[in-house]
């Protein structure tokens, strides 16, 4: 399917002159709901001044309130801004924070993050790379399935809808692969316009992370690791990076309980990264659920009678509880696997 192949997506100044200056240091963010933030705000704002809680998130804090970055921006999809607090989904932050912070501290240059994340999505599907190609017999049957959907309605409502073709199943395979690189390549061109303080400064993409998996569990975990390898080569041919440091957060839901079935599946395969020939000292798989928020872990069985839940946790498990503790420990550690990869 032609709409599945990339020309290199390539990165120019803005004029001569700015290749005078050091180039904004651009991390893309990527995944389903985790990568999106699933921690409320309140919660974070709450143990950050408890005294139980509080030195976790001092780093990110200065006169009682949540450091603006001015070294650090971001971009999620329609947002936009200097990195700070509630850039995860509405009313919540997730592993940006940290990551971005981390990020911020390292680099003298200016730092961009952009995120591409959307509940729900799997890497089987809609964030499917182009040179997996396309699973034929399975879009023969979601087809032939569309068009007995569109059929019964158009006779009970007496329409003439027209029935599905090949190429409406096709398109929804890839389909987040592809917007994500319209994300980068929409943040890069627009750098300068959107974040007054880039203006002219040619824009670096310096590395790639991966949160996701959920959405995989169900009848495509058996595909994971292939997939995963052909997203890495993908993105680093049409972002014309070779070496593109991937950093990869494993799935980790499972808490302090051992994982099993499709989830140690999946997080096997994300984990097997570290062991391809191909990809060794540029991409870099970590375990999330050894960071796990013990505290909120605890409590979750019984979070509808205990008053206490909002201050510590905030979701479901397969959200990582809503931790703002467990979210920040993944963007930490998502922080040091990239600085590990990033030219020294």
């Amino acid at each position: 399917m032609n709409s599945l192949r990339f020309l290199p997506l390539l990165i120019t100044a803005a004029t001569p002159l700015a290749a005078a200056e050091p180039p904004v240091k651009l991390f893309i963010l990527a995944g389903q709901s985790n990568m999106e933030g699933k921690a409320p705000d309140a919660l974070f704002n709450h143990q950050a001044t408890d005294p139980k809680t509080k030195d976790l998130f001092a780093h990110l804090r200065k006169d009682d309130q949540w450091i603006q970055r001015d070294d650090v921006f971001i971009q999620f999809l329609d947002r936009k801004g200097p990195l700070t607090l509630g850039f995860g989904s509405p009313g919540r932050t997730g592993a940006e924070l940290e990551f971005g912070t981390m990020m911020g501290n390292h680099f003298s240059e200016p730092v961009l993050l952009v995120k591409a994340a959307w509940g729900g999505h799997a890497l089987f599907k809609q964030f499917r790379p182009p040179s997996a190609g396309l699973p034929a017999d399975l879009i023969a049957k979601e087809l032939e399935q569309a068009r007995e959907r569109v059929t019964k309605e158009n006779e009970k409502h007496s329409r003439k809808d027209p029935l599905p073709v090949l190429e409406d199943i096709q398109k929804e395979y890839g389909a987040s692969y592809r917007k994500m690189l319209e994300e980068v390549r929409s943040a890069t061109a627009s750098a300068g316009t959107n974040f007054p303080a880039l203006k002219d400064r040619p824009v670096e993409i310096a590395g790639f992370v991966w949160f996701q998996g959920w959405n995989d569990q169900y009848g495509a975990e058996s595909e994971y690791a292939s997939n995963l390898q052909h997203l890495i080569r993908d993105l680093r041919r049409d972002l014309a990076k070779p070496q593109l440091p991937v950093v990869i957060a494993a799935m980790g839901q499972n808490g302090s309980k051992p994982a099993s079935g499709a989830m140690l599946t999946i997080r096997d395969a994300q984990l097997s990264m570290n062991d391809i020939p191909e990809f060794k000292g540029s991409v870099r798989a970590f375990r999330t659920d050894l960071l796990v928020d013990k505290a909120a872990e605890e409590m979750y069985p019984h979070w509808k009678e205990n008053k206490a839940w909002t201050q510590t946790g905030g979701d479901h498990p397969y959200h990582y509880l809503g931790s703002a503790i467990w979210f920040t420990r993944i963007g930490h550690a998502m922080g040091d696997a990239m600085l590990s990869l990033l030219p020294r």
